[in-house]
């Protein structure tokens, strides 16, 4: 079933307003109006990048009949306080295994724990994303100090040309793009957009490539100074 039809039978009719993320791609945005609902953006927790239950109770109307609230990266969101707003304001709470989700092998994400753990003990030119035992790392998301895109698109660039892969994993929050813009603060999902980089953890790194990864981005990462 597409994300559009499960809103649909879930109850999510014409007028509705429904609360998703902007930080990431437009999936969840476009489904809302598939369904003929108006898509409501709130801020995301600049630790996890997914929604952030505070931001989202400050958004909500009469007319909001649902949130959305997907994983980031492989960051689980945080569905216990998501769904207690629900709860409290008759809400339907779409997780991620839903009408979203990743489907990939235990082993596969085992790896990309490992690696994950390898990176965030020995990364110390930006800053690392924060533990938690559900994360799958679908992305290695990592922070560049500085002055947002300005330094963090010149140290992706030095990155690449030590032979070191890596993308801006969201270049346009989903807020701003011309099918869905709208007039809204969101702080914290516009400094990720300036400030992250997602660098590969996928299954067929070899140690050499970990530690060239490790050795860069620190060496690039103390020419840089945190913005304040």
């Amino acid at each position: 079933m597409s994300t559009a039809r499960f809103l649909k039978s879930a109850g999510v009719r014409v007028g509705d307003e429904v609360v998703v993320p902007a930080f990431g791609d437009a999936e969840a945005a476009a489904a809302v109006v598939m369904a003929g609902a108006r898509p409501v953006f709130a801020d995301i927790d600049p630790e996890s990048y997914c929604l952030d239950p505070d931001a989202v109770a400050a958004v909500l109307t009469s007319r909001t009949t649902a949130v959305v609230a997907v994983s980031a990266f492989g960051h689980p969101p945080d569905l216990a306080r998501i769904s207690e707003l629900g709860r409290i304001h008759g809400l339907l709470v779409v997780g991620p295994g839903q009408a979203f989700g990743e489907t990939v092998a235990a082993d596969e994400v085992e790896q990309r724990r490992s690696y994950a753990a390898y990176l965030g003990d020995r990364l110390t030119g930006v800053r690392t994303p924060a533990p938690n035992a559900a994360h799958t790392y679908q992305r290695y998301v990592v922070r560049v100090p500085g002055n947002g895109r300005p330094d963090r698109d010149a140290f992706a660039q030095a990155l690449r040309r030590r032979g070191v892969g890596c993308e801006v994993p969201v270049t346009t929050p989903v807020h701003r793009m011309p099918a869905f813009r709208r007039d809204v603060r969101l702080p914290e999902t516009e400094r990720a957009a300036d400030e992250t980089l997602a660098l590969p953890v996928h299954g067929s790194l070899r140690r050499r490539e970990l530690q060239r990864m490790v050795s860069s981005c620190n060496a690039l990462g103390g020419l840089l100074q945190p913005a304040f």
